[in-house]
Order: structure tokens, then C-alpha cells, then sequence
């Protein structure tokens, strides 16, 4: 099914627009609608708050009402709280994500605005509500939140890019560690860190127990020698 259009209903603020289409693009969504902008449109507010999602603000259409703003989708859907008076199915985002994913004719998710939300009319044109499981001593969420929230259920049902995954390096031989340890063990000879004597094979123990517990690399045993040799080489020129 096409990506679903998020419908910003009489958005406020240029910098929201710009972050909702940051939300957008995050999780591969391009088709923005404005009903109505408050500041008119373009908004030179809404770019910089994008953060590079040019191409969701450059496509972005504009429309009078939002019933022109959905005229071509099947299936409309209202994110608000249950309004009065409107009885229609309230739904999660990730129930309305899989629908969607399902649902012939393309969808549109409307947004309302930042201070009061869609009004009953708006809500009236939507066959669904999403309602966003919250607090429900602090159900404060900005406008960039809601979209992003759903836009990301949307997301788990489509194949992103994953970042890009960084090679870890293998542990590093045993023969590595015990150089380590033992070059370890010599300096702390030399300062007198291993007393009374009776204690010293269980503090040995231990520093052992703990420079093997994590998967060291070659690198980074070699990068501790590194240090322990220039600690060693700079007590010697003291």
C-alpha cells in the first residue's frame, strides 16, 4: 500500500512543520499536506528546524480544507483524544499501522493544531482515531511527537535501513592477556602494591579476575602495554 500523507490541520509554528518533516523522513515518509498554515506557506521557520528533510517540505502541497486535503484516500484516520459527540473506533498507532499496511486506497493521518488539536468537524471526516497510550496525569505531546510516534509504527512493517553495523574486533589470545598481566604484576612489585604478603595471591587473583572479565581486542591490549610502559618508563627518568 502507498505510504500514508501526515495532514498538519492549521499548524502554528514554521519550526514545527520543519521538525514534523524531520519526524517524517526519519521513518521514510515524504507525502506532507498543510491545511490551512497559520504563517502561510513556505515558512522560512521550517527549514532549519527540518534538519536536511528538504525534499518533505520542497513536495509538501497545501490545502483550504481538510476535506481537499484527503479527497484521494480510502481511509482517513483523526490522532486526538475520543471527542464528544463523534463515536468512531479509537484505535493504537500499531493497530492503525497494520491497518493501514492492509488497507487498499491509501490512508491519511490527520494532525491537528499545537494548541487545541483537531476540532469535532475535523475528527468528523476520519473513519478511525488513533489515540496514543499516555500519562494520564501529563498527556502533553508536541506536535513533532505525535508524528514521529506513529510514523515510527508505521515504520516496523516496511524494510529500513539499519545503521550501518561497525565490526567488532575478535577477544584478543591468551597469550596476549598473560603478557599484559604479567607486565602488570612486575610494575606493581616494583611500587610495593602487593602487601601484607599473606594477601598478595588473592590481590593477584583479583586484578587477574578483572582484566579478564572484559573481551579485550589485540588493540586495546596493546594500547594498556602502551600505557603501563610509558607509566613504567616515566618512574624511571623521575
Amino acid at each position: 500500500m502507498p505510504p500514508p500523507a501526515i495532514v498538519l490541520v492549521r499548524p502554528q509554528l514554521g519550526e514545527n512543520i520543519g521538525k514534523a518533516a524531520r519526524a517524517m523522513l526519519n521513518f521514510g515518509l515524504t507525502d506532507l499536506r498543510l491545511v490551512s498554515p497559520r504563517d502561510g506557506w513556505p515558512n522560512p521557520a521550517a527549514g532549519p528546524a527540518a534538519s536536511g528533510a528538504d525534499v518533505v517540505l520542497e513536495r509538501a502541497r497545501v490545502f483550504d480544507t481538510v476535506a481537499d486535503a484527503v479527497a484521494d484516500r480510502a481511509h482517513v484516520y483523526a490522532t486526538t483524544v475520543r471527542k464528544r459527540g463523534v463515536t468512531k473506533p479509537v484505535v493504537t498507532p500499531e493497530v492503525a499501522a497494520r491497518a493501514i499496511h492492509a488497507e487498499a486506497g491509501g490512508s491519511a493521518i490527520l494532525f491537528g493544531p499545537e494548541r487545541s488539536g483537531l476540532e469535532t468537524d475535523d475528527v468528523a471526516l476520519a473513519r478511525t482515531i488513533i489515540t496514543v497510550p499516555i500519562n494520564a496525569e501529563f498527556g502533553s505531546l508536541n506536535l513533532a511527537q505525535a508524528v514521529i510516534l506513529v510514523a515510527y509504527e508505521w515504520s516496523k512493517h516496511v524494510a529500513l535501513a539499519s545503521p550501518p553495523e561497525v565490526a567488532i574486533e575478535p577477544p584478543a589470545p591468551q597469550n596476549e592477556l598473560e603478557g599484559m598481566i604479567g607486565q602488570l604484576d612486575a610494575m606493581l612489585e616494583a611500587a610495593n602494591f602487593f602487601f601484607p604478603p599473606d594477601r598478595v595471591p588473592t590481590s593477584k587473583r583479583t586484578i587477574r579476575t578483572m582484566l579478564t572479565k572484559p573481551a579485550w581486542s589485540s588493540q586495546e591490549v596493546r594500547t594498556m602495554r602502551g600505557v603501563l610502559s610509558a607509566l613504567a618508563g616515566r618512574k624511571a627518568h623521575r
